[in-house]
């Protein structure tokens, strides 16, 4: 047993792994930062070596001191980060990127080639829903959008071909939650009668939960992915991504990300492993409560239609968000994102929702006008209209996207200022 397995999450994500043959840092309590591109190799054989050993599935890159030869194939802060991500999902292996979308393209793509069949929740981030309906369908992958949550319809969706199952729990804007065990029961039922070729994997977006308040592959699913640039990140200064999964996969990965060129940078990684990742669950835990009172406070408004909230008690999803959105201690961890429809017909909703938009962007402290998610700062957003812009409205509808819905990530102001410029803006938004 591991050293670091006596102590508890919080403590393992803190300080990393007891020991690490990503670096010899007995002095430094923090790791420096990598700030060359090119490492000295003092021979041609280790130079030979260290590329034999780069993305060799017969080495163990967890137990084998790293030769690093570029900063685009490996370094080591990227490596400390790697360890500690795959800690933090309870899986094989972690390979970071330099975005989010980078990191869910390498597990897409991965899997997937001219012919496939690739089937996804509708409720996704608009950047996925363009990489999978323009840019795979480009080069001949094809897909299918079907509710995860009907499991028949999905069963009959499933083809000889299809070999990605993908989907967000809970999926982007709509907090709509997707039962993991049922997708890995259904999919293990049906890769039982498959040659090993043609496994159906299971990919899931699990960065509106983090690994905090959830980690799928504990749940049976394949693969987890993450834009670091949010939760994880917490302070929207560093952008990143990452793929957690099975020790087979890491040697794709490692050639996707070598060969497409979507390395995370030492800085970056840097900053993530040595702010982000240690303070994320005290953060959560802040920005959980503010959310609980903030989403009851929607939820007795007459000017709000409809609150969208794992964590209460009008949320349609009750019962699978207390049985899958679990934090560390086994507590449930309803997350910091809500999502929120103004009241009104459609076209009395868009505007309103706009006008609240509008007014918190030029009046608010406490709430920002921005995309993203994740942060210390609270920000809003109007999906329709910004993040999922690129996903057609007749497919806005179909993933339960509203004209006058909103996007409510919550950060660590004081909960009281937050509730103070929503109720200012609510009434501001109803106004002639």
């Amino acid at each position: 047993m591991a050293r670091e397995d006596i102590y508890r999450d919080r403590s393992v994500l803190i300080h990393g792994k007891f020991r690490s043959e990503k670096w010899d840092f007995q002095d430094h309590i923090l790791p420096p930062i990598t700030t060359a591109v090119s490492f000295r190799l003092r021979s041609a054989d280790r130079g030979a070596q260290g590329f034999q050993q780069f993305a060799n599935p017969d080495i163990d890159r967890s137990t084998t001191e790293p030769i690093y030869i570029y900063e685009r194939l490996d370094e080591p802060c990227q490596g400390l980060l790697e360890e500690t991500l795959a800690f933090s999902e309870k899986g094989e292996c972690a390979v970071s990127f330099a975005t989010g979308m980078a990191a869910i393209a390498a597990a897409i793509d991965t899997h997937v080639k001219a012919g496939d069949h690739l089937i996804f929740h509708p409720a996704i981030y608009g950047c996925t829903h363009g990489h999978i309906t323009h840019w795979l369908k480009r080069f001949g992958v094809k897909n299918s959008s079907v509710n995860f949550n009907d499991l028949e319809t999905l069963r009959n969706e499933i083809q000889p071909e299809t070999r990605v199952l993908y989907f967000e729990t809970p999926s982007n804007p709509t907090m709509e939650l997707v039962d993991i065990k049922a997708i890995v029961s259904l999919v293990k039922e049906i890769n039982q009668n498959r040659n090993t070729t043609d496994q159906i994997v299971t990919i899931v977006d699990n960065t509106f939960a983090s690994p905090y308040g959830q980690r799928p592959i504990e749940m049976g699913v394949d693969f987890v992915v993450h834009s670091l640039t949010k939760h994880i990140g917490g302070f929207g200064a560093t952008m990143g991504g990452v793929v957690v999964g099975p020790k087979t996969a890491e040697t794709s990965l490692l050639l996707y990300r070598k060969d497409f060129g979507g390395s995370l940078s030492p800085d970056a990684a840097w900053h993530i492993l040595t702010y982000g990742i240690p303070t994320l669950a005290v953060r959560m835990e802040r920005q959980q409560a503010s959310a609980t009172r903030v989403a009851e406070f929607l939820d007795t408004n007459s000017k709000v239609a409809r609150v969208a909230y794992p964590g209460l008690d009008s949320f349609p999803q009750k019962a699978l968000a207390h049985a899958q959105m679990r934090d560390i201690d086994g507590d449930f961890a309803p997350g910091a994102m809500i999502y929120f429809e103004v009241s009104g017909t459609p076209q009395q909703s868009y505007e309103r929702a706009k006008k609240l938009i509008d007014h918190i962007a030029q009046n608010s402290l406490s709430i920002t006008l921005a995309v993203s998610l994740g942060q210390i700062r609270s920000l809003i957003e109007h999906p329709a209209s910004m993040t999922h812009a690129v996903v057609p409205p007749e497919d806005q509808l179909k993933a339960g996207i509203s004209p006058g819905g909103v996007r409510l990530s919550l950060g660590l102001e004081d909960v009281r200022d937050i509730l103070r410029d929503l109720e200012e803006a609510l009434d501001v938004a109803f106004k002639n």
